[in-house]
């Protein structure tokens, strides 16, 4: 009820998915109505891609905050990260075109 304080208010979690944490990329896997067989494998590559990173991010961050310390990867994960990281920021920095990072990223994941 608006005006209720907030020692008093109480919410419940109605909906939750992909998209309340930002990564949409993976709703062509969400079934439906219309997609009753919707799976992983409807995810285009380069989505999965992102949304694994970001995924993994989240993860990681999660990780640290329950730990109390900061998160730890494997060397092969923190590899990974730090090349998708680097793609990501030569897009940003305009070293690379769009086309050539997502050429090298997929690379980097033998696509």
């Amino acid at each position: 009820k608006p005006g209720t304080p907030c020692t008093i208010d109480k919410w419940i979690v109605g909906e939750f998915n992909c998209s309340c944490v930002g990564i949409s990329k993976c709703l062509p896997a969400y079934c439906k109505a219309d997609t009753p067989n919707a799976s992983f494998f409807d995810i285009p590559v380069k989505d999965l891609m992102e949304a694994t990173y970001l995924g993994n991010l989240m993860g990681q961050k999660a990780l640290a905050i329950l730990d109390g310390q900061a998160s730890k990867c494997s060397p092969a994960a923190a590899k990974v990260i730090t090349r998708i990281e680097a793609l990501k920021g030569a897009v940003a920095a305009g070293v690379l075109s769009k086309e050539e990072g997502g050429s090298m990223m997929n690379k980097l994941f033998d696509c």
